[in-house]
């Protein structure tokens, strides 16, 4: 007789983040109580300070869960044996590509990570300094090939986020949802295209 296995029952903190973000699609996030998440969980609201010590970290933590495929993405594309400037177009459209899927599919959510990148909150500053990293890897790689002319990594790194910030920026991809996708990609790679010439021709 083959033994029955029960599913693993997720922890406590994944079921917080479970409850918290239902709620936040729902109602929103100002709306969210702690005592509320706790009543929902069957808990006391002391219990849910164990497990998050503020409604701010639960909202943190909730950002943090669908920001962690797409960085570990961005480090796989960084460490991919491709040429530099294919690994840049694909880490860029990348990041447009996720916040834009997550902006259509579930806006609320999105607009968490709006919000912390509005208030410069640390969710925001080490998602920003991921991308960085891994922008600044394939930058280093490039410049190592010659097919980028670099004498300041750091500013080049920050050429590159400064010229395709509309299309990096949550509040911008917010504004200009109704604009088509396709429409909005295509005046992505023709920006993309100019910076990787400047890269190439060491013109920063």
């Amino acid at each position: 007789m083959a033994l029955r296995v029960s599913p693993a029952k997720p922890s406590t903190d994944l079921r917080l983040l479970d409850l918290a973000s239902e709620y936040v699609r729902r109602r929103g996030a100002a709306r969210l109580t702690v005592t509320e998440i706790a009543e929902a969980a069957g808990m006391s609201h002391a219990n849910v300070y164990r497990y998050f010590r503020s409604k701010t970290a639960l909202l943190e933590a909730v950002t943090a869960a669908w920001l962690a495929p797409l960085e570990a993405g961005l480090r796989i594309i960084a460490d991919a044996p491709d040429p530099a400037h294919d690994k840049l177009e694909r880490l860029l459209f990348a990041i447009h590509r996720a916040y834009r899927d997550k902006l259509t599919t579930d806006p609320k959510i999105f607009d968490l990570l709006c919000a912390a990148t509005e208030a410069q909150a640390d969710i925001a500053r080490r998602h920003q300094q991921r991308i960085a990293r891994a922008l600044s890897r394939i930058l280093d790689e490039g410049h190592g090939s010659g097919a980028y002319l670099i004498d300041d990594q750091a500013a080049a790194t920050l050429f590159v986020l400064d010229a395709m910030h509309r299309f990096l920026s949550p509040a911008t991809m917010r504004a200009d949802a109704e604009i088509p996708r396709a429409e909005l990609e295509s005046r992505a790679a023709k920006l993309l295209s100019i910076v990787g010439q400047a890269l190439a021709r060491g013109a920063l």
